[in-house]
Formats: structure tokens, sequence, C-alpha cells
């Protein structure tokens, strides 16, 4: 829930709730986009708005909210320490709250109109070997529990499929096809896709039979993944399974929650997969984003030709 308003900032915040009721219903944004948007836009940019337009001795409405104040809150995200990551993410928020103001007729001018995103390298993706890919796997396997059995059935469901954790977490019993060995998926946007998880599917099936019958405590429970209390697993309790296999496999520093969905992209890319196959099964929008992978098998590439050939390091 948003935080508690005063009177005069009241308009401000029901005026943002309008926007995330829209990026909701009308986008099918997902329920983490929405509280990262509600946490940007109430705890960063309406307490700056407050107080910079308070201090003109004006009432905080989003009206007389102008460019001179959004650089200012550019300027306090940077004076406050963020990366240049975060403070992009704020800004890019502030912008779609802007201009959905103006469409629907809220507002006459766009503060943050010509004003310029702080500038963000491109990070490239950081996927593992396959070697460490399968050490990973392998780890689960080495305990008889219920929650192995189920850990099991995630890490090599996440490596076959490529999907967000978010996607894994969300997932239902009846969106494993077992037929045509696919999971359904709804990614960002709630947008449905297929993707093959053959390699994957046993222990899905092992897990379902086994650990999930133990876990589960009402009978029209529809999460696939679940905890011991028999509460859906969330993301949080996922990353924690994580880290402590990672540890176990002795490879902690090198992978985070996205890490086996790098993994995956990078190592179809790098067997032969066509680009916009690997779009259609990450569920990327754009292919533009898929394309960051291809520069990681260029990289390998580069790498095996400079140690391999023998004039390589020739110039001339």
């Amino acid at each position: 829930m948003p935080p508690s308003t005063s009177s005069s900032g009241g308009a401000i915040k029901e005026e943002i709730e309008r926007f995330l009721t829209y990026l909701s219903v009308e986008k099918g944004f997902a329920e983490n986009t929405i509280t990262a948007y509600r946490n940007d836009l109430y705890h960063d940019l309406t307490i700056f708005a407050e107080q910079a337009i308070s201090q003109r001795g004006t009432i905080p409405t989003w009206a007389n909210f102008n460019r001179q104040d959004m650089l200012g809150y550019m300027l306090s995200l940077k004076e406050r320490g963020y990366t240049a990551t975060t403070q992009a993410r704020k800004v890019a928020a502030s912008k779609s709250f802007f201009n959905f103001m103006v469409v629907e007729g809220i507002l006459k001018e766009n503060p943050t109109e010509n004003v310029d995103s702080p500038k963000v390298g491109r990070s490239l993706p950081k996927p593992i070997s396959i070697s460490l890919v399968r050490s990973l796997l392998e780890q689960p396997a080495k305990s008889t529990t219920l929650e192995a059995k189920r850990d099991k059935a995630m890490l090599r469901l996440l490596y076959a499929s490529g999907m967000r954790v978010s996607e894994l977490v969300s997932l239902n019993l009846d969106d494993i096809i077992k037929d045509d060995g696919c999971v359904r998926c709804f990614g960002k946007g709630n947008k449905e896709r297929l993707i093959p998880i053959v390699p994957a599917m046993l222990a899905i099936q092992e897990y379902i039979g086994e650990a999930r019958l133990q876990f589960v405590r009402n009978d029209e429970e529809k999460a696939l993944f679940l905890n011991r209390r028999g509460e859906r697993l969330t993301r949080q309790g996922f990353w924690q399974i994580l880290k402590g296999y990672a540890k176990s496999a002795k490879l902690g520093h090198e992978v985070t929650p996205h890490t086996l969905r790098h993994s995956f992209a990078t190592h179809m890319l790098s067997g032969g997969a066509d680009l916009r196959s690997v779009q259609e099964l990450l569920g990327h929008a754009n292919i533009s984003t898929t394309q960051v992978y291809t520069h990681l098998t260029m990289e390998h590439v580069r790498r095996a030709y400079d140690k391999a050939h023998p004039r390589a390091k020739l110039t001339g």
C-alpha cells in the first residue's frame, strides 16, 4: 500500500495510483513491475516533488512540478549515491508517469520533455560455462529430501527453458503439458508462450508425483512449486535456495537468479540456434534485447581464435 497522505499531497498520490491502475489493467504489467513503479514514484519522486513545490509556497500538485524540478530530482538521485542504472530506471518511471498524465489530459505540459535520461553503460549478461551449469544442476541430486527433488526440478526447468525466475515461481500445475514436453509460460505483459522442456520433464514428473504430494495442504492449490508450508514458493525463496547450491558447487560469486537464463541463451546461440528462435523462447519483445547474447558468443569465438591461431597476434 502507498504511504499515508497529507491533505495537500493527496491529489499527487491519487494520480500515481491512477497511473499504476492503468499499467496493471490496460498494459497488463506484472505485479513485480507495478511494485517497482510504485516504489520509484512514491518513495522518491513524490517526496521530492512535495518538498520542492512547497518550498516555493505553492500547493503540491503535479501541475506545479516543472522542468527545473525534474532536473533537481535527477540531481538528487545522483547525490544520494544511486547507481547510474537505478537513476535511469527511476527517471524512466517518472517519464512514463508524466507521459500518461499528458495523454489523459491531466497535465498540459510534460516536465520531462527534452530531459535526457542518465547514460548507462550497456552491461553484458554473465553466463556460466556448460560444465559449471552441469555442476550446479547436479547439486540437488546429492540429497534425497523432498526439497531436493523440488529443487532439482526447478533448476533443470530453468536451464531447459530459459524462463525468468518470476515466471518459474508463477507456474501452475496445469502449465506443464506432459504429452508435448512443453511448459506454458506467461511473461511480461502476460504474454503466453510454449517452451520445450524435454530435458527437465523427468525431474518435474518425479517432483509432482512424490515431493509435491507431500507439500500440498489444499487439494485446490494450483501452484507448481511449493514450500514446506504448502504455499507457492517466492522469488526470494528461490534465490536463497539457489545461493545454497551455488555455494556447494563452489561458484557462489558467479551466480544470480538470472544466471541460468543468460546461460541458456548463450549456449543455445553457441550451439547454432537462430536468433529469432531464441528471442521467442526467452519472450523478448525486441530482438535487439536478444542480440546482446551474440556479443558473448562472438567474444568466445575471438578468445578461441586468439588462443589457437598461429598468426592471431601478428598485425602485418
